[in-house]
């Protein structure tokens, strides 16, 4: 029997290759079909480590969900960049391995994030899924995420809608 060290920390530098692995393999898992294949492609060119490197210096905090092997997911998150929605705070993007999917890794990421919001004086948290993106929109009502808003957004030119919950 082994123990399995899970941690949860602010994103360092050094942890661009990690972030990028996590981004392209989480984004191929939840997008492949949803998104355009020339559009995903070229947004896994865009993000690679010198953006994670970039990013991870800026001021928006960036979690990572650290298993002692490696970094196997991560979370930004901050101020509601939308001003329509009723909320005080957001999480960006919350996203795992496919492989650490399905355990609970990705409740405890989310319920983390949410905590530090709600430390930071922001007790109203939304989150934004694609509307065809199923697994994500039940593990959020799974969570207790209300939906408040659905928008369009063209990606890639094409018309995919969006669906923000909302956390209190």
């Amino acid at each position: 029997m082994s123990d399995l060290l899970v941690s949860i920390r602010h994103a360092k530098p050094d942890d661009a290759p990690a972030l990028s692995r996590v981004f392209d393999a989480a984004w191929r898992e939840a997008y492949q079909g949803i998104i355009p294949g020339v559009t995903l492609d070229k947004m896994f060119a865009r993000r690679g480590e010198r953006w994670w490197r970039s990013t991870v210096t800026r001021g928006r905090p960036l979690v990572v969900l650290d298993i002692g092997q490696g970094i196997a997911g991560y979370a930004s998150y901050g101020r509601c960049r939308d001003r329509a929605l009723p909320a005080d705070g957001e999480i960006d993007e919350i996203y795992l391995l496919p492989e650490y999917q399905g355990i609970g890794l990705g409740r405890r990421l989310f319920k983390a994030v949410l905590n530090d919001l709600r430390h930071s004086d922001m007790p109203r948290v939304a989150v934004w899924a694609l509307a065809e993106n199923e697994r994500a929109r039940a593990f959020y009502e799974g969570l207790g995420g209300r939906s408040i808003a659905q928008v369009e957004e063209r990606i890639g030119g094409t018309p995919l809608a969006k669906v923000a919950y909302l956390f209190r």
